[in-house]
């Protein structure tokens, strides 16, 4: 039988689900603390969720964008372990992607800037391919089939 083919577990995919959003979140809040921290006098959610910040017009706000951004890259080393296949990458990245849109129009309403919408954007697309690739570079090891044996 072929791996994940008569087997779909929906607990699994819940706890992937919020596994992969927190540790989006706890990685963000050490970009944001590293990047952001140093220049504002308090961190608070609004360098997390409200679509204000992100913008190109001051050096607080490109931190901003440099933390989303290596987030991504994060994620995918994240997607690597825990979902450990390719085809659900894009799945995941989208879910996760679409569940932050959510928390930042409960917190600030619709993101009304182009320039969240880019950086959004990319960050979806970093996480999706790097993550498909680094899966299927796992995925496409060779399987060590027997050890040498001196006989």
């Amino acid at each position: 039988m072929f791996y994940g083919a008569l087997v779909w577990d929906p607990w699994l995919i819940i706890a992937q689900i919020v596994c992969l959003q927190c540790l989006y979140y706890l990685t963000l809040g050490f970009f944001l603390s590293l990047l952001v921290g140093t220049r504002v006098s308090r961190l608070t959610l609004v360098y997390f969720f409200d679509f204000a910040t992100i913008t190109t017009s001051t050096v607080t706000g490109c931190c901003v964008i440099a933390s989303l951004l290596l987030t991504s890259f994060a994620g995918a080393g994240y997607m690597l372990f825990l979902i450990e296949r390719a085809n659900k990458c894009l799945d995941f990245s989208a879910t996760l992607y679409i569940i932050h849109l959510l928390k930042c129009m409960i917190y600030g309403g619709w993101p009304s800037s182009i320039t969240w919408w880019v950086v959004n954007g990319t960050g979806f697309a970093v996480m999706a391919l790097l993550g498909e690739y680094l899966c299927i570079k796992r995925e496409l090891r060779e399987i060590p089939t027997r050890y040498r044996s001196n006989v």
